[in-house]
């Protein structure tokens, strides 16, 4: 399981035999694994403060555990062609014993084999230093968080926007990119080239109609130029009379596709999706992607394949290729990483924080508690584990002990349900970010 319970009893000598109790009987039921869980002594303060600070770490811890979540979601959306390997490049590193940074570290490890960083959060400061500079980090986190992936997102919404100008049939997507400056007559003064988009049923009919839909059309100037599923693209030439022609042709249930054949339009139509791409999978994802192939997309569901000579792709067709090419991460990945472990780092020290704060609250002073965490080895071990828990520690406070057999008894002087309180301190880790 991803799942972890944190919690801490008094260090005195009954307390720590009831410890032992608790990992004698969750051993042999096979209920959990146990490790003690290492907190440095901090400067305790006034146990006013402890008050104050203790309602500030558990709206750090919640914001934290969002942060980390969020940005879980963003590697995910990140590698959208790489998405089996999502939960391998979410590490900790940098944690643990100095031998072992270089190290790629997983979750799951870091947890139980968590050590305070004296480095980054010394704990001679005042815990109020600590969770202010905890606070800060995450802070800042968050707000490169937002700007990285506002700016990836608004990437990936202006490339999709031109990726669907490919999608669709005849009648809705560009054809910019299935016809080419040689099936248009361009730079006359009395002709112009129009795009007829006629049913696959039709064509016979178009054939033996066009040139009687109007006086202008030029004789024997239609030619099939593309096809989808649906029907086919000719061009026909009329001298610059149209409006009869395109009346004619509706009422034969021929459709004159609006289009003007621009050169340096459709040059800059290219241009701009060739950088939208190598944007994205250069300066993005994990693994690059370059369009290849047809005038569509692999995944759209029309094919449209231009017709004429066999040996002249539709133009563009270069420019739109998709390969894996398996490259690098790139910056928007490499920075979710690196930060990612920084605010679950971050994050497991505000809850090592939490249980200092909360033993002395509920134990008191001298300082004198032992952490414990506990990785229960299956979802249906987690009540008898609980009843467990109660049955060793219900001696710390006999009414919270019995409140959780009775869901009806109220805690006096505890804003929190009696679901969330128990004889000992107790905080939820679940590494299952992407659930």
């Amino acid at each position: 399981m991803s799942e972890f319970w944190l919690i801490s009893a008094p260090g005195d000598k009954e307390n720590l035999q009831a410890l032992e109790r608790m990992n004698t009987v969750t051993s042999k039921s096979n209920l959990s694994y146990n490790t003690k869980f290492t907190i440095p002594d901090f400067k305790v303060g006034t146990l006013d403060s402890l008050v104050g600070l203790s309602d500030e770490l558990g709206k750090l811890d919640i914001f934290a555990e969002s942060l980390i979540k969020r940005m879980a979601q963003s590697v995910v959306e990140v590698m959208e062609d790489a998405k089996g390997k999502v939960q391998e490049n979410l590490l900790a590193n940098g944690g643990l014993k100095e031998k072992m940074k270089c190290l790629k570290t997983d979750l799951t490890s870091f947890v139980t084999h968590f050590e305070w960083d004296m480095a980054k959060y010394p704990a001679k400061q005042p815990l109020v230093s600590i969770a202010d500079t905890l606070t800060k980090q995450l802070a800042q986190i968050e707000t490169d968080l937002k700007s990285r992936t506002a700016a990836y997102s608004a990437l990936k919404t202006n490339l999709e926007n031109l990726e669907k100008k490919s999608t669709g049939n005849l009648f809705t997507r560009t054809l910019s990119d299935i016809v080419s400056k040689e099936d248009f007559v361009l730079d006359s003064e009395y002709l112009i080239t129009l795009l007829v988009i006629v049913p696959k049923p039709s064509y016979a009919q178009w054939q033996k109609t066009y040139e009687s839909l109007s006086d202008m059309v030029v004789p024997r100037s239609t030619k099939l130029i593309a096809e989808d599923n649906e029907g086919g693209l000719f061009t026909v030439t009329l001298f610059r009379v149209i409006d009869d022609f395109k009346t004619k042709a509706k009422e034969n249930k021929f459709t004159v596709r609006e289009f003007y054949y621009d050169e340096k339009e459709i040059k800059r139509e290219r241009e701009e999706m060739t950088r939208l791409l190598s944007d994205k999978k250069q300066q993005y994802q994990t693994s690059c992607v370059a369009l290849k192939g047809s005038s569509t997309f692999p995944d759209h569901k029309v094919k449209v394949t231009p017709l004429g000579n066999p040996d002249r792709p539709a133009a563009g067709q270069n420019d739109r290729e998709r390969e894996s090419e398996g490259e690098g991460e790139g910056p928007l990945l490499r920075w979710l990483k690196v930060n990612f472990s920084e605010a679950f780092i971050a994050w497991i020290h505000i809850k090592a924080l939490r249980v200092f704060v909360e033993s002395v609250l509920r134990y008191g002073l001298p300082v004198n508690f032992q952490a414990v965490l506990l990785q229960p080895h299956k979802k249906s071990s987690t009540k008898r584990l609980r009843e467990v828990l109660n049955s060793v520690f219900r001696h710390l406070d006999e009414v919270a002990a019995a409140s959780i057999l009775d869901a009806s008894v109220e805690i006096p002087g505890l804003q929190l349900s009696n679901q969330d309180y128990f004889p000992y301190v107790y905080f939820h880790i679940d590494l299952g970010l992407l659930d």
